[in-house]
């Protein structure tokens, strides 16, 4: 019966102004009686406050309220304090404001002190102190004389520095002859002066510096780097040639290559350097008619008198009256001084065996070359056809229909012609009419 009794028993305990009541079957209830709060209480929150500072509130009900719930307060400080914590805050339902600030003195960081000099502050290290600078006897103080610890904690100005009055010591260095560079037109000199290696240009180069030492004191340097750049004569082309030269065609390391037009070859050196002497190596070389072995048996022997030399153009017809053949060779023959100028050689094969017929101009070929061109690049008897071949024997392109010159330069200056070759070009245009 005691055990039963004890099981029912209910247990009440008062705490503040609430009562929470346990019982048996662990059934938890909570009841508040806590005052009901008054939203409209003029008063809400505790009247805010900012040292060094000012806040300013703005409340639903109205200017005259400063802290009632849902007051919003603007924080700002006096100048010389830096705002910490919240710029703005709100008065809560929990009569709390949203959050906290308050205004720290500003102050500006240690100036660092200068070689030769000092400085006195009116008010230390604070917002507008202004500190002064001197400098020592025999020193001069450069550019501001004091600085200002601004509002923002900041200094104005730069650090200023005490220069010396002193001018600085220097050495000039003396007059230089220097000889150019092989293959060039300028001279190095390493010690002509205290800056980095520089490439004199020919001729007289006046070289004027200043130095200055910390309080702007000057002293001047003025002195000739004279470059000499070694020439050799004038190196003239062969005939029937050119010549390609590097640097500046006639200076000590230039070099020259001798070239020839086309239809003629080179014989003698291929190129020739201007020696520190002034004198060119070697013996000049001269231009020669190109020699053209048309009795070979075999088409590999015909071509390689061309490789790298001379373009070809084969022209083939069944036979002499050939409409087509005839008006093409009137056209090549009107074109003969432009094919030269852009290196082509013209070889033609007519028939069929046993009369079939082929030559270089008036070099006529062999009936193995006939055969063997023929073969080689597929070309037919049956009917006019027309085959350009680059320096390399190379099949650039083919033609069944006679070419009138104009389009046939046009289509070599386009596809075949090297830059250099282009240029060549231009300059002896005029030559063939």
């Amino acid at each position: 019966m005691l055990l039963r009794f004890v099981a029912v028993f209910s247990l009440y305990i008062t705490a503040g102004s609430g009562t929470i009541e346990y019982d048996s079957d662990n059934d938890f209830v909570e009841e508040d009686y806590g005052p009901q709060l008054d939203y409209k209480d003029p008063h809400w929150c505790h009247s805010p406050g900012l040292t060094n500072g000012e806040v300013t509130c703005h409340s639903p009900r109205g200017r005259a309220y400063r802290s009632t719930l849902d007051t919003r307060c603007e924080m700002s400080c006096d100048r010389g304090y830096r705002l910490i914590g919240k710029g703005s805050i709100t008065c809560l339902p929990s009569r709390r404001w949203s959050g906290t600030s308050f205004c720290r003195k500003m102050r500006c960081h240690v100036l660092p002190l200068i070689p030769h000099g000092r400085y006195t502050c009116s008010h230390g290290f604070m917002v507008d102190s202004r500190c002064d600078f001197t400098c020592d006897a025999g020193y001069r103080i450069e550019e501001q004389h004091s600085r200002t610890c601004a509002r923002r904690g900041s200094w104005s100005g730069g650090q200023p520095n005490c220069e010396d009055t002193d001018p600085p010591k220097i050495k000039c260095p003396p007059s230089r002859l220097k000889v150019a560079e092989p293959g060039k037109l300028t001279a190095m000199c390493d010690s002509c002066w205290p800056g980095p290696r520089t490439d004199f240009k020919e001729g007289a180069s006046i070289i004027r510096y200043k130095v200055y030492d910390q309080a702007r004191n000057r002293a001047a340097c003025k002195f000739i780097v004279r470059v000499e750049v070694r020439r050799c004569p004038t190196l003239p082309p062969p005939l029937q040639g050119f010549l390609t030269c590097s640097s500046d065609r006639n200076n000590y390391g230039a070099t020259c290559e001798y070239h020839c037009e086309g239809g003629y070859e080179r014989r003698g050196v291929s190129s020739r350097v201007c020696l520190f002497d002034r004198n060119w190596a070697g013996e000049p070389a001269e231009c020669v008619p190109m020699e053209i072995k048309s009795d070979v048996k075999t088409v590999s022997a015909l071509l390689e008198q061309f490789y790298e030399k001379r373009r070809l153009l084969i022209i083939s017809g069944p036979n002499i009256t050939d409409p087509d053949y005839q008006l093409q060779n009137i056209m090549i023959q009107k074109a003969d001084c432009g094919l030269d100028l852009r290196r082509v050689t013209v070889i033609e094969l007519l028939g069929s065996p046993p009369r079939e017929t082929g030559r270089i101009k008036e070099s006529l070929l062999s009936s193995e070359a006939i055969e063997g061109l023929r073969l080689s690049f597929r070309i037919s008897r049956s009917y006019f056809s027309m085959l350009l071949l680059d320096e390399l024997g190379l099949d650039r392109e083919r033609f069944i229909y006679p070419m009138a010159s104009g389009e046939l330069f046009s289509y070599i200056d386009s596809f075949l012609l090297e830059e250099e070759e282009r240029e060549r070009l231009e300059l002896h245009r005029d030559f063939c009419d």
